[in-house]
Formats: C-alpha cells, sequence, structure tokens
C-alpha cells in the first residue's frame, strides 16, 4: 500500500526586509523614496525536508520556535504553497492550525460547522451524520444558533476540534493550538485522538507537551533549523530534541576541587548487587547508590538526591533525614561516604538521569549538586517473573513506577 503522504524535497523560502535608514518625515521619506537603501535577506522556513507518512500513523513534530513546524503544516494544509518539491496526498485533510480557521463571525456555530465541513471536504450527508457529536462534543448546543463572533476562544476551539476530529477525513493535522483549551478539554481531546488514531486514520500532531507526545505518537519529526535532524520513534526524536546524552556514565568523580566549597561531593558510583558500577539494572534487583563526600567547615549537612525520568518527570526525591533529620550528625570536618538504595520492584522498564546534591536542611541553602552525570536503565528481568507484573502480559512503560507493593488476602468464607 503506498503511504497516504508522500513529502519530498519540501522547501519554503520567505523574503525578509531590512530598511537601513531610521524613521523619517514625510518629506524626507519623499524625497529619498528613489535613494532609499533596503536590502532583502533570504530566510529558508524549511530546507529539503522528505518523509512518508503510513495510513494510521500517529506522528508527533517537535521542534524549537521557529523550527519550520507550523510553515510545514501550513503547506500540507495547502494553505501556503512550497518554494521547491512537492506534496503527493492520497486522502482528505482536515487541519486545525489556528483558532477560528474556516470559521465565520457573523455565521452562528450551526451554520459554521456546514460551512467549515464543506471547507473541508465533506458531503452534507457526512456532516449530518456527525453533528450529533460534533456539537455534544464541543459543548456549544445552548449557544448553536448564537453567532460565532460572541463565542469565547475557548468555546471557538472546542467547536473548530469537534468539526475537525468527528468529519471522517483520512487525514487530521493539529498545530500547539490545544494549548488554548483548559486542563480537562486538553484531557478530553486526547482522548479523542486516541480513538481517531485506533480507527486507522492518520494524525500529524505539533505540541511542546512531552508527555501528550509520548502517549499519542509512536513515531516523531525532530525539526532543527528548517531540517529535518530525526525522524525515527517517538521517544529518540524526543531525546534529540531534548538534547539528553544517553552516554552518561554510571559513576561521576569530581577531576578539579573547588575548596572555597564548605562542602563538596567528590564521587557519585551506582553498584549492582554483585557490587560493580553498572548503569544497565534489572526490575528485579537492587540499585546502590554511594556518594563520596566532603565536609570543610563542619556544616549540618544533608545528602539528598533526585530521580527523573528523560523526559522530565521527576520520579522521586529523597533524602537521609530518617538517620539524620537535620543534618546534624554529619556536622564535623571530614570525608564522608553516604549510601542509599533504591529498591528493587520499584522503577518500571526506561532510562533515568540523577541528580545529587548536599543542603542545609532549614532554612535551606545548597552546598553542592551533580546535574545529569548519572545516567542507567531498568530492563525488564529475563531470568526470573516480574513480582509487579505478575502474570500480566501488557506493555506498562506509560506508568512511571511499577512497584511490587505488599498485599494481603484472605477467605472470608
Amino acid at each position: 500500500m503506498k503511504p497516504v503522504l508522500e513529502i519530498q524535497n519540501i522547501s519554503k523560502k520567505f523574503m525578509i526586509n531590512h530598511e537601513q535608514q531610521p524613521y523619517l518625515s514625510i518629506r524626507d521619506s519623499v524625497s529619498n523614496i528613489f535613494k532609499s537603501k533596503k536590502s532583502k535577506v533570504d530566510f529558508w522556513a524549511l530546507n529539503d525536508v522528505s518523509f512518508n507518512v503510513e495510513q494510521g500513523d500517529t506522528i508527533g513534530i517537535i521542534g524549537k520556535n521557529g523550527a519550520g513546524k507550523s510553515t510545514l503544516l501550513k503547506i500540507l494544509s495547502k494553505i501556503t504553497p512550497p518554494t521547491s518539491g512537492k506534496i503527493i496526498c492520497r486522502g482528505r485533510i482536515a487541519s486545525l492550525l489556528e483558532v477560528g480557521t474556516g470559521f465565520h463571525p457573523e455565521l452562528s456555530g450551526r451554520e459554521n460547522i456546514f460551512m467549515n465541513g464543506s471547507i473541508l471536504g465533506m458531503r452534507r450527508a457526512e456532516i449530518l451524520k456527525n453533528f450529533d457529536a460534533i456539537v455534544d462534543f464541543a459543548g456549544v448546543e445552548k449557544f448553536l444558533d448564537t453567532p460565532l463572533k460572541h463565542y469565547s476562544s475557548g468555546m471557538q476551539l472546542r467547536l473548530a476540534f469537534a468539526v475537525a476530529a468527528f468529519l471522517e477525513n483520512e487525514i487530521l493535522i493539529i498545530d500547539e493550538v490545544l494549548a488554548v483549551g483548559d486542563a480537562e478539554f486538553q484531557k478530553k481531546c486526547m482522548g479523542k485522538m486516541g480513538d481517531v488514531s485506533r480507527s486507522g486514520r492518520t494524525i500529524l500532531f505539533v505540541s511542546h507537551s512531552v508527555n501528550a507526545l509520548k502517549t499519542l505518537c509512536e513515531r516523531g519529526i525532530y525539526l532543527k533549523d528548517g531540517f529535518v535532524d530525526t525522524n525515527s520513534t517517538m521517544n529518540l526524536s524526543l531525546k534529540n530534541y531534548l538534547n539528553i546524552d544517553i552516554t552518561k556514565a554510571n559513576s561521576f568523580f569530581r577531576k578539579t576541587k573547588n575548596l572555597k566549597k564548605d562542602c563538596e561531593i567528590i564521587s557519585i558510583g551506582l553498584f549492582n548487587q554483585q557490587n560493580r558500577l553498572s548503569s544497565d539494572f534489572l526490575s528485579s534487583e537492587d540499585i546502590s547508590v554511594e556518594i563520596i563526600w566532603e565536609n570543610r567547615n563542619g556544616l549540618p549537612t544533608t545528602p539528598n538526591l533526585e530521580l527523573h525520568n528523560l523526559f522530565g518527570l521527576k520520579i522521586f526525591w529523597t533524602t537521609d533525614s530518617v538517620i539524620d533529620f537535620n543534618g546534624s550528625k554529619k556536622s564535623n570536618q571530614g570525608t564522608y561516604k553516604s549510601t542509599m538504595t533504591i529498591p528493587k520492584n520499584l522503577l518500571n522498564n526506561g532510562e533515568y538521569l540523577m541528580h545529587v546534591g548536599l543542603d542545609l536542611g532549614s532554612p535551606r541553602a545548597n552546598y553542592d549538586c551533580v546535574i545529569n552525570e548519572l545516567f542507567f536503565i531498568i530492563k525488564d528481568s529475563l531470568t526470573e517473573p516480574s513480582l509487579a507484573k505478575g502474570n500480566f502480559n501488557f506493555d506498562s512503560n506509560e506508568y512511571a513506577l511499577l512497584p511490587a507493593f505488599t498485599w494481603k488476602y484472605e477467605l472470608l468464607c
């Protein structure tokens, strides 16, 4: 089967005019009209972008502001033509790029549903078939015969999304516009897009929400300065976009000490159950974190640790307050070794980054910290059953933790 979309060497050039003279009076402007110095600079918003989209794909398009994401979607939606290259489309496209796109402010909500549906290539019978579902999802039944100019931006967004999502186009293109809605509406939209994806329709989704992209999209296109930097799985595209170095070591050693610091971390190591440095752990084994540090000026000190996954989700924060509530037991000058254990059957499969700090607890003051220097991977145990999952066979990666908590049961009769 041929791809539903073929993007072949798409480039888009804009001309940027630079006025080299300051603001002038009308007389000076008229007299200098033939002498005014202007320069034009070519700006390539997209440069030789190519990729294919298969039917049923859910693709997240990511990149920094100005990377070319919105320009690409406008070209795909036929709002603006490319400077070079071509697109082969084998399906009808529904686009939601800006609030109110394709709507007329003087027409009622009802009239706009039919007008926008027609613009998207729907027949009247198709619109009527989905009309009640559109109105119900948008929640605008009371205002259906009110001119759109009296709608709030949120109401317009709900109506625009409902029209795009419920009418049966083969390809749905959605820009960051969903960020306008409230949290409840965003959750509702994500659920609907999941339904659209499972129905076999194709989605191209631009968002800065890492969690939304991970939840919805299997594949990612990372645009950087108008070029395709990564065209791969959503996870790999996000790693490159977030500039995460997954080659971080299982240990840290400070090469040069800063003797001006009251307390300083000297080394950190991640050890497996064989007491060997490692960055690969089974879900069924403990991880020991060993921190060597110096207290130079005899201050109460509390070592602490924060764990993140690769996409910024904070998994946990922990300190040694159970054995030394306020750090007073470690207030003598000297070199200390602090050790903590991440218990087995707690973390789910995945890749994790660790931050370690030395602090005064209250009032809080940071003496030293090591950020993003420690990286490790948790893998399913292949030698013994996962106590957390038991006999369940499913992909649990959507959860941050997968703990084997203690349960009880009793036979009551």
